[in-house]
């Protein structure tokens, strides 16, 4: 990466507004990290929330994204008055992010007028597949559109009511900039991209209006959805209102400029240096998945692969899972609560750390072990609801290696069939950048995903701030692009935020691959318990 002006200390950067702010709302996590011109994080905050499963959906209220982000911003001035005794009051550029997909709907006087439904929910079965074979593209559960034309199916009655439609990030880049805006990575989790255009494909609008004709929508589909806006575009500022609602108590002005808001999966591929032709990168944490971007258009329709872009709108086949870590992150408050029982205070990296470190000396193909960690439903594998299980058969051998080597090998079987689908497309990479907390701990994660996918796994050294780096990475690249205005994100990627990167890359070992596909095949065939432990609990 580049090095900091020696003369400019943190403390004066931060003072001075020049600094730069991203904020990404996941699945368990607010967070926000805190950038030089360097790129190199000074400072961050978190803020723990968890979804609600209500009425049959998942969702969260408005109140915990309020406040959440509060609390987060607030952890934000705290870290940087302990490291620097100083607290910033604007920044050079901000920028939010947020888990992709999922429904926010929105009446005349912008009131929410159902609950938030996130991209966990898989309740859109019928609309997604008439949307697909209208328009001859995959249409996921989880996308907006999926979610928004169920809803007219069922006939609900907020449906004539709605005036706009936008993802997580975009309500909360509203609430800030008052602007109704989305990156177009994000907006292709909404609606399919016509890369030619930059924009919503139009032919699929019409289309849409014309299916959607008969049911009770008072408004065309393109009069609702947000507007599209490239990586580097002007996407608003912060409003008085905005950063009375970030902070406060009044030490964060109005003023600062924002890139376009961006889902997590753009984020990713940013935080990795994989927005070009040819490069892939994975995302791990409550849900996982692959970005890889395209050469050529796929041939065909796979409903493991969804169709979406790059921040700079490029098209990027997607294998998403919506079941990642989450049930590894259980097993260790279980084994977290057993330390507590026998007296020992271990901290939770420390638990988590010798967990997984413990997978390393498991037997290769899992010791007859299996683990699905299905907390919700799986459309990869075409699982309706989640129901979390480990089986093992009577002859295996149940010790604390094996059982979590499965664990780990069930975080990474859904996305390795999914991305066997791409490889019978033609679709590969030379290496995959990974990202993600589960990669903290270094050489486990990345050694069974090289296996998994049989293609070497790289991990850079910002990997562990993941999406809020990468869009406060993309703040940056708003604010240089003023200046540079025929730059491209690829090229201030390579030739500025990863010029001197640090990465360590873990090649697959023939040991590993061989004893993983022997645990796959286990765990296709045992899909049926859980299609079984569905109907019966």
């Amino acid at each position: 990466m580049a090095t900091a002006p020696q003369d400019a200390t943190a403390a004066q950067l931060i003072t001075s507004g020049q600094t730069v702010l991203g904020v990404e709302l996941g699945s368990t996590n607010i967070k926000a990290s805190l950038i030089g011109p360097d790129f190199q994080q000074l400072a961050s905050g978190s803020h723990q929330w968890e979804n609600q499963f209500e009425d049959q959906l998942w969702t969260y209220s408005l109140d915990a994204i309020h406040s959440g982000l509060q609390q987060c911003f607030a952890a934000v001035l705290a870290d940087c008055r302990q490291r620097y005794g100083v607290a910033p009051s604007t920044f050079a550029s901000m920028g939010v992010s947020a888990m992709m997909h999922g429904y926010l709907a929105f009446g005349q006087d912008g009131d929410l007028l159902v609950p938030f439904r996130t991209w966990r929910n898989t309740n859109t079965q019928v609309a997604a597949e008439r949307l697909t074979g209208a328009f001859r593209v995959n249409i996921p559960l989880r996308w907006s559109v999926a979610h928004y034309f169920q809803a007219m199916i069922d006939g609900e009655e907020h449906v004539p009511q709605v005036r706009h439609l936008t993802t997580l990030a975009g309500y909360v880049h509203t609430l800030l900039t008052g602007e109704k805006v989305l990156g177009v990575g994000d907006a292709s989790g909404m609606f399919p991209i016509d890369t030619a255009t930059g924009t919503y494909d139009a032919a699929m609008l019409d289309a849409f209006d014309e299916i959607s004709a008969s049911y009770q929508a008072t408004c065309t589909l393109a009069e609702l959805l947000p507007a599209v806006l490239p990586a580097g575009a002007a996407a608003g500022n912060l409003s008085e209102a905005g950063a009375r609602l970030l902070d406060p108590t009044g030490q964060l002005q109005p003023g600062t400029p924002f890139c376009p808001p961006e889902g997590d999966a753009g984020t990713g591929m940013v935080a990795t240096n994989s927005v070009a032709v040819r490069t892939g990168n994975v995302s791990a944490g409550t849900s996982i998945f692959a970005m890889l971007v395209l050469e050529k258009p796929l041939a065909g329709v796979h409903h493991e692969i969804d169709v979406v872009t790059t921040p700079a709108g490029d098209s990027v086949a997607m294998v998403h899972c919506n079941n990642g870590a989450s049930e590894i992150g259980v097993w260790a408050g279980v084994f977290g609560q057993f330390a507590k029982a026998l007296g020992v205070d271990a901290s939770s990296d420390r638990i988590f750390e010798a967990l997984l470190g413990s997978a390393l000396d498991g037997q290769a193909d899992g010791a007859g072990l299996l683990a699905y960690n299905n907390l919700s439903g799986e459309p990869v594998t075409g699982l309706e609801q989640g129901r979390p299980l480990v089986i093992r058969t009577p002859d295996s051998a149940l010790t604390l290696a094996n059982l979590m080597r499965a664990q780990v090998y069930g975080m990474f079987a859904t996305l390795s069939l999914g991305m066997k689908v791409l490889a019978a497309q033609g679709v590969r990479v030379e290496k995959l950048n990974a990202h993600g907390g589960i990669f903290r701990t270094a050489g486990v994660a990345q050694r069974f995903l090289a296996a998994a996918l049989d293609t070497e796994v790289s991990v850079s050294e910002t990997a562990g701030h993941g999406g809020p780096w990468g869009i406060a990475v993309l703040a940056s690249f708003r604010q240089f692009i003023e200046a540079n205005p025929q730059a491209s994100l690829d090229s201030y990627l390579d030739e500025l935020v990863f010029a001197e990167a640090k990465t360590k890359g873990a090649a697959p070992l023939p040991e590993d691959v061989a004893g993983y596909n022997a645990w796959l095949q286990n765990y296709e065939s045992g899909l049926a318990i859980q299609c079984a432990a569905i109907t019966a609990l």
